[in-house]
């Protein structure tokens, strides 16, 4: 949104001078003349309380909400004790957001810890990682990586069976580039509404994780601080790609273009295909937060202007 305050680590801040620096563009963008449609596993709103009940009396269980050009997200809910083999990607990054119960992360590179209910997790690509379910009940998690993302194993892990494929021992070279500034391996809801708090206004966009394929904002803010707004406001589109978000905490109001407005509440999943109006604002008493995810570094909003001709 344009009023939200975008904040990045003190490494970032010569790009984000850049970014200040540049004046909106006005030009003439296609937008599609008959409304796009969800397609393939998409929802408009997937609403995270019906999962739960569909699922009822599963320990494990997985269940796709996005696979598009750009990403591909899915709930997983592993019973207690399940241990994913150590793996990694070649070419991706990947993150989560924990919703219920605990999982201790292995990651090379970094001490374990255990992640718990609203937690945000991301490993960089060529980095070992494994997953544990702790506790007596089940881990439920949402799982993000690129689109066709390939995945390997350790030489010390066992491949599962993939249909039409071999397993073949191969060597491949580690990271070669720096882990790029801002990226957070781990956070907590807590401690992020608090680096929210402390800006100005109480209002903030807090990157947790970008890439050239994919980023990930922690929108947070309040209701009460928000400027009017009619239902002649579109909110903006995007030409490229899809949007989606997964609400952490309070409520969040979609208005989007050929349904009603709704109001979203935690962990529910809103996705919005590209070429089609939309507009996010928090809902309600207290502070709100959404996870925005997309497939671009900084990916383009569109809004409604009058152009000379």
């Amino acid at each position: 949104m344009k009023f939200a305050l975008i904040l990045f680590s003190a490494a970032s801040l010569a790009s984000l001078a850049l970014a200040q620096q540049s004046k909106d563009i006005l030009a003439w963008a296609p937008k599609a003349s008959k409304p796009t449609a969800w397609t393939g596993p998409h929802k408009a709103h997937t609403k995270y309380s019906e999962l739960l009940e569909k699922h009822k009396g599963q320990a494990a269980w997985h269940e796709l909400i996005v696979d598009d050009e750009h990403l591909r997200s899915v709930f997983i809910s592993d019973a207690p004790g399940t241990v994913t083999p150590r793996r990694f990607h070649p070419d991706t990054r990947e993150w989560w957001v924990v919703t219920d119960g605990q999982i201790r992360f292995n990651i090379d590179g970094q001490q374990p810890f255990v992640a718990t209910k609203g937690m945000l997790v991301q490993v960089p690509y060529r980095t070992i990682y494994s997953m544990e379910t702790l506790g007596d009940r089940p881990s439920i998690r949402f799982e993000t990586n690129i689109a066709n993302a390939t995945t390997l194993y350790p030489m010390d892990a066992k491949p599962p069976q993939l249909a039409g494929f071999d397993f073949i021992p191969v060597r491949i070279t580690g990271p070669v580039m720096p882990e790029i500034a801002g990226n957070r391996i781990h956070a907590s809801y807590e401690e992020l509404a608090a680096e929210a708090e402390r800006t100005p206004r109480k209002q903030a966009t807090l990157r947790f994780c970008h890439d050239d394929r994919g980023t990930v904002n922690f929108i947070y803010g309040y209701a009460k601080d928000l400027p009017p707004v009619t239902d002649a406001d579109l909110g903006h589109y995007h030409a490229q790609g899809a949007e989606y978000w997964i609400v952490l905490g309070g409520h969040i109001q979609y208005k989007i273009e050929g349904l009603q407005t709704f109001v979203a509440e935690p962990y529910d999943v809103v996705y919005v295909p590209k070429s089609k109006w939309h507009r996010a604002r928090w809902y309600g008493d207290g502070p709100s937060t959404r996870l925005a995810m997309n497939g671009f570094f900084d990916i383009g909003h569109l809004f409604e202007t009058q152009p000379k001709k």
